[in-house]
């Protein structure tokens, strides 16, 4: 059993009891404590599980990792992903992009682009792009999260429902073996919805971690999306669907 398979075992266990403990996981995996350290500090630093005393638990359903960390997280992954994303983005298109740390790595791959037109909920990417002189830059009006920047409520709806747009891109916090799309904030939810909706096409930009995360709020199902932008092959329950809908995979 090679780290990665070790660790997606070890995420099943705790998510099949709740907790484990070091030396339970040393016993399971034949392992040295140290490594299964290593493993937990990993998963812990990917949103994946809860670090505690003496093992791990499940990562909260209701609470989401603190953005100044969820910026940091798999961030080469992101920007692979973000760079591979990018490309399939022709020059002169208009599109949403949404809340999350991932589509704002996308906003900076976006940079070598001409003559987009964005429309965001998301002052980070607005931040990002605004120095662009050939983009047009619309910002969505509504309340701003303190925590990430993110634009949420019925204004940022009511603006959103005014545009149909080339790409929607969005992020996720978590996808759920039967392909529901899950988020952390129901408001942030809503307007999501509103922005798959007013796309013709909708690409999702996530890491290899939120296959693992189950968030309370359903945004959406795969069956939604035209593509998935990931850096690893997702688990077969989501292949089966992406197959079966139609929705291109693109592995960075």
């Amino acid at each position: 059993m090679n780290q990665q398979q070790r660790q997606d075992a070890i995420i099943e266990l705790v998510r099949s009891q709740g907790y484990a403990s070091i030396e339970q996981l040393t016993d399971h995996f034949t392992v040295t404590p140290q490594t299964i350290r290593r493993d937990l500090n990993t998963l812990s630093a990917e949103g994946r599980i809860r670090r505690v005393h003496g093992g791990a638990s499940l990562e909260s359903s209701t609470v989401n990792t603190a953005y100044s960390t969820r910026k940091t997280l798999n961030l080469e992954a992101k920007q692979r992903i973000a760079a591979l994303l990018a490309r399939h983005i022709p020059n002169h298109s208009s599109l949403f992009i949404n809340i999350g740390t991932s589509n704002e790595v996308v906003a900076e791959a976006l940079l070598d682009h001409h003559g987009l037109e964005v429309i965001t909920n998301n002052l980070n990417v607005a931040a990002i792009l605004q120095h662009k002189e050939d983009f047009n830059v619309i910002i969505a009006g509504g309340q701003v999260r303190s925590r990430d920047g993110g634009i949420i409520g019925e204004a940022a709806i009511d603006f959103i429902n005014q545009f149909k747009v080339d790409y929607g891109i969005i992020g996720i916090s978590g996808i759920d073996e039967d392909g529901s799309l899950l988020e952390f904030d129901y408001q942030e939810v809503r307007v999501a919805q509103a922005i798959i909706h007013n796309s013709r096409k909708v690409f999702l930009a996530t890491d290899h971690s939120k296959f693992q995360r189950n968030p309370v709020v359903r945004q959406g199902n795969l069956t939604q999306l035209d593509a998935l932008f990931t850096d690893r092959q997702p688990p077969d329950t989501i292949l089966r669907l992406l197959n079966q809908h139609d929705v291109t995979l693109h592995i960075a």
